[in-house]
């Protein structure tokens, strides 16, 4: 029966997890179903505070160079501080910024106090995902991050519903909502999850034998190809939501008619990201981040033909297939090539590519509309797909298809801290003073 194969493909993509990774998926889930403020910042400041659309573009870029900071400087907390310390000092910092934020009146001090969120809020994420790679075996780890990626986007279809009905009753109730979730996310990792970080193995002169630094991470050659092809990759899905609704409306379609067809995105990850995850999973990454990129630069490319909202709604099912693919994928594969005492650096610097492009794109984007045609633009995103695809290529060359080494370590809120286990992978300049 269809419900039995429903049931039997949902047991076998949840089991085998550790309970530590349920406590942080749950962690996730809770932060995104409360990320209302993002949705709906522009609104509050052109309507509910009658600022002008520039000044609401400010404050969105002060918020994401704040992001683009965070995401370095917390990747290093997470190496030193570790994990656990790490995720409760940023989304507590995120609570408390979020909530003064909703408060926030004068002029000058809302992009401050915005430029604030954005560092406290990005921070988090190298914690999140080097948390994660600890504890979940390496055999496990495309299953993990996909469910997480599926929690982080079911938590924002839901949030970004329920951000329209609370800016009908209070905006302001939305930031007091959103500050309360992110400290129930940072009292739920004070409670059930322990600190992951391997213990560091004291080298010849009793200091850490595995000390890593930012230095060495940029000296990594293959990992800064990947964090480039990264930002490639991150350049193409921006303009999902910066160009494509101003092309759409320079065709004479509404807003509604974009969120009818962007909402293919949400709906179909929500949908097929577990499923798909089950086919991909034991898939050569290698393979799966070349035609992730394919699909993505194309299924963008493609929107140069669209001329009614089915067939850009057809047209967001390729690049969404794309999206489903090569988040899990890309994350893992950074965890491969990152060692393990400098998984929070790593991490952080992977971040950077994406934050770095969210600033980006809007620029990039609006800029090749105006100056040469949206068609123009599609092209360029099929040329950038093409680009990232042969990098992946060129750089996955003599990549081992497996993880040499045995994930060991916290398989529940209960275990004691993991024993180091080694770098997943031989690394170069992995060793740095």
């Amino acid at each position: 029966m269809p419900v039995t194969r429903i049931g039997r493909a949902i047991r076998e993509t949840v089991t085998g997890l550790p309970r530590a990774f349920w406590w942080l998926w749950t962690s996730t889930l809770i932060n995104r179903l409360g990320g209302f403020v993002a949705t709906f910042m522009a609104l509050y400041l052109t309507q509910e505070r009658g600022h002008s659309a520039s000044y609401a573009g400010l404050v969105a870029a002060l918020y994401g160079l704040g992001g683009v900071i965070s995401s370095l400087g917390g990747g290093v907390l997470t190496d030193r501080l570790g994990r656990r310390p790490t995720l409760m000092l940023a989304q507590s910092a995120t609570a408390v910024t979020v909530t003064a934020l909703g408060f926030t009146t004068h002029p000058v001090a809302i992009p401050a106090v915005a430029f604030a969120v954005g560092m406290a809020s990005n921070a988090s994420r190298p914690a999140v995902q080097a948390m994660m790679a600890d504890i979940v075996p390496p055999e496990h780890r495309v299953r993990a991050f996909s469910l997480n990626y599926w929690a982080i986007n079911l938590g924002f279809a839901i949030s970004s519903t329920g951000a329209g009905f609370i800016a009908e009753y209070s905006y302001r109730a939305g930031f007091l909502i959103e500050g309360a979730m992110t400290l129930t996310c940072a009292i739920l990792v004070f409670i059930k999850l322990p600190e992951s970080r391997p213990a560091r193995p004291a080298g010849a002169g009793g200091g850490p034998a595995d000390s890593v630094s930012l230095g060495t991470v940029v000296r990594d050659g293959r990992f800064m190809g990947v964090v480039g092809l990264s930002f490639l990759i991150s350049l193409i899905f921006m303009q999902a939501y910066v160009s494509l609704p101003v092309a759409m409306g320079d065709q004479g379609f509404s807003s509604k008619d974009f969120g009818v067809a962007i909402a293919v995105n949400g709906i179909l990850i929500v949908v097929l990201q577990i499923p798909v995850t089950r086919l991909i999973e034991n898939r050569d990454p290698r393979t799966l981040l070349v035609v992730s990129s394919l699909l993505a630069g194309y299924g963008f490319g493609l929107h140069a033909f669209a001329g009614s909202v089915a067939v850009y709604a057809l047209v967001i099912c390729v690049w969404t297939l794309g999206e489903i693919v090569n988040a899990p994928t890309q994350t893992s594969m950074v965890v491969r090539l990152s060692p393990v005492h400098g998984r929070g650096r790593y991490q952080g610097m992977y971040t950077t590519s994406w934050a770095v492009a969210a600033l980006a794109a809007p620029l990039l984007g609006g800029w090749v509309i105006d100056t040469a045609g949206a068609g123009w633009l599609w092209a360029g995103c099929a040329a950038l797909g093409t680009v990232a695809a042969a990098g992946y290529a060129l750089l996955m060359r003599g990549l081992p298809t497996e993880d040499p080494a045995p994930a060991q370590g916290g398989e529940g809120p209960e275990d004691a801290p993991a024993a180091p286990r080694g770098a997943d992978l031989p690394h170069t300049d992995s060793v740095s003073s």
